[in-house]
This record gives C-alpha cells, structure tokens and sequence, in this order.
C-alpha cells in the first residue's frame, strides 16, 4: 500500500492542474470501488471549484467550494495520472503522460479547466481497493475514517512531548505503538523500520520504557521523533518508493528505496560505518519487520 509519503507525492503532482480548477465533466465508470460512490457521485462534482488540495494521513482531500471534501484513498494499487484533455499528449511543462498504464482500469476521469487550462485527471486501480467519497468538512473531523487519527509526521504537529503523552504506560513493543494510527496518522512499515534503525532502537523495545515516571520524553524518544521526520522529508523530496504498484503523477517512479538503510535488506550488511552485523528481518503483527541486532539493541 502507497504509504504517506507516497500519497503526499501524489497530492503535489495534482495540485498544479486540481487546485482552483473546476470540474467540467466526471465520467464514473463503474459503480464501486473498494465501496460503492456515493449517490449522484458524478452530477455533484460537476461544476464545483477544487478551492485547495490537502492530505490527512494517506488520504487525498480536496475541499470543494460548496463545503464538501473530495476524499480519495489509492488502496493497494490506485494512481493518478494527468493528459491534456482530448489530445493524449502532455501538459506542457508539467507532467509527463504514463503511457504503459493499462486503460481497462481507468475508472474515473475529472475533466478539469483551470489555472493550468483543461487536463483529464485519470484514476486507475487494477485491483480497486481504493475509493472515493463526498463528506462535508464541517464533518470531517468526526468522519469513521478519520475520527481518532494521531498526530501527523509532517510539519510541527509530531514532537517528542506528544508522542511520550501518547507512549506513557504502552507496553506494546515500539513497532506496533508506532504503526498504530491512533499515535501517528500516515506513518507506515517502510518508513517505522528505517526510523528505528537511524534512532537506534530496537522494534522490540516496550514503547512506554522511551518515557520518564513522569510523563517526559526520554533521549532515546526525541532521537527517533527527529528520525521520523527527517526520514519523512527526505522520501517525499525523493518522491516516494517505487514498491509494486505505486507511481506518480507524471508517471516517473519515486526513488527512496534506492536509499534504504535496513527495509527489506534481509541478510544483507548493516551500511552503519564499524557495525559489522546483517540486517535481520522478523514479523510483528503479520508484518516483516527490517532491522539490525547489533546497531539497535537500546
């Protein structure tokens, strides 16, 4: 599943040609997706202004100038990708056309005309686990998808204060405590793996052992908060990881797992100068987890 900084990619590449467009026209081509659409899905987009593009956790929002929010989750396998409409060839100087993508999966085209002129917004998922919804932004917050979402790992909202706040007590090892959405909203195994090994904590570690008696972060807990963010930062500088099914908008692949230290480098050596051990791959919750014995021992 594309993680957060996969979803955060997308967001950017769409921006320049959804943010302050309008939707001419929605051809829904299908019923459902991972659910069905909501009712009159099509006929209530049509006509309606993008007034901002955003994202919350891995979900794409795009707020509507008549207080609805466009809600779209790529699932497994959802992308978009971006044509000049009615010529199939590229928006100049922005995208670059994802020919190779199999059009039997195209299920929605926004016909877009703004700042940018007119461009077809294509969605395409193969195996349809994503979806698409319209949910009003006074609701938004108490919506089931995003009701009891933690902090975000972008921007200010993730400091070590709060993520102690929300480890106290926890006798979850430190890799569950960190996937669960309830603490942070978006972050993913990728990223928590790679996260653990720069801080150098271990996945097994009881993640209320990172906090004081009285409630303070340990030094361990602000190390792995700076982790997280700059792991982050840098996989959405580099557009993502290109691990099966995720692509971008221009339909060039993102190149972060170039830069993987331990994410599914099973058996390989620890790239931390003077280790000397392999990295180790062990499940947790049904999910490999990557990491090095040696180097993440605290």
């Amino acid at each position: 599943m594309p993680e957060l900084p996969e979803v955060e990619t997308v967001r950017r590449g769409l921006e320049p040609v959804m943010q302050g467009a309008r939707f001419l026209s929605v051809e829904q081509r299908r019923g459902d997706l991972r659910f069905a659409f909501p009712e009159g899905f099509a006929g209530r987009l049509e006509g309606r202004q993008v007034v901002s593009l955003g994202r919350r956790a891995k979900y794409l929002l795009g707020d509507l100038d008549d207080g609805m929010v466009l809600v779209c989750h790529l699932g497994m396998s959802g992308s978009f990708r971006i044509e000049a409409q009615g010529e199939g060839s590229l928006v100049p100087g922005i995208f670059h056309l994802a020919r190779s993508k199999d059009d039997r999966h195209d299920h929605v085209v926004f016909a877009m005309e703004g700042p940018a002129g007119r461009a077809r917004v294509i969605y395409n998922d193969p195996r349809r686990f994503g979806y698409m919804d319209l949910v009003a932004r006074a609701a938004l917050d108490e919506h089931p998808w995003f009701r009891g979402l933690g902090v975000e790992p972008t921007g200010n909202s993730l400091d070590a204060s709060e993520l102690a706040r929300r480890f106290a007590g926890k006798t979850a090892p430190l890799k569950a405590a960190l996937l669960d959405q309830r603490n942070i909203a978006g972050l993913g195994n990728i990223y928590v793996c790679e996260a653990m090994w720069r801080a150098r904590l271990s996945p097994l570690k009881p993640a209320g052992r990172l906090v004081t008696p009285t409630g303070r972060p340990k030094a361990p807990l602000a190390e792995l908060t700076a982790a997280i963010s700059a792991v982050i930062d840098e996989a959405i500088a580099a557009g993502g990881s290109s691990l099966r099914d995720h692509i971008r908008t221009d339909g060039t692949l993102g190149y972060f797992q170039h830069g993987f230290s331990v994410y599914d480098r099973e058996g390989k050596a620890c790239p931390r100068p003077g280790c000397g051990d392999t990295v180790r791959r062990i499940v947790q919750g049904g999910r490999s987890t990557f990491y090095c014995p040696s180097c993440q021992k605290n």
